[in-house]
């Protein structure tokens, strides 16, 4: 195999890494731009005042599971704190 063939290959298998890596990167930007998109609705439904995980929930149309596990990271690095119970939840509210 002369020397243009394999300078050709090469240069094939770089732009095929490099598509492959850039497909990644997309996906990951994208999941990105879902969580912050899922942070400021959590965070400008709780900018009325506090809810329980259930309103949250209602409020952003989504699972009380997902809701769950974003009003814990946010809890858990200050941005929410817990408020008095309503019945059987707590209320979250904004601390920031």
């Amino acid at each position: 195999m002369d020397d243009n063939k394999k300078e050709y290959l090469a240069a094939m298998d770089l732009k095929a890494l490099r598509q492959e890596r850039q497909e990644g990167l997309d996906r990951v930007r994208d999941t990105i731009k879902e969580q912050n998109r899922i942070i400021k609705a959590v965070r400008e439904a709780l900018s009325a005042g506090g809810r329980t995980i259930p309103n949250l929930a209602a409020i952003l149309a989504m699972d009380t599971d997902t809701v769950l596990i974003y009003v814990s990271t946010l809890k858990k690095y200050g941005s929410i704190g817990e408020g008095p119970k309503d019945g059987g939840y707590f209320t979250y509210q904004l601390i920031d």
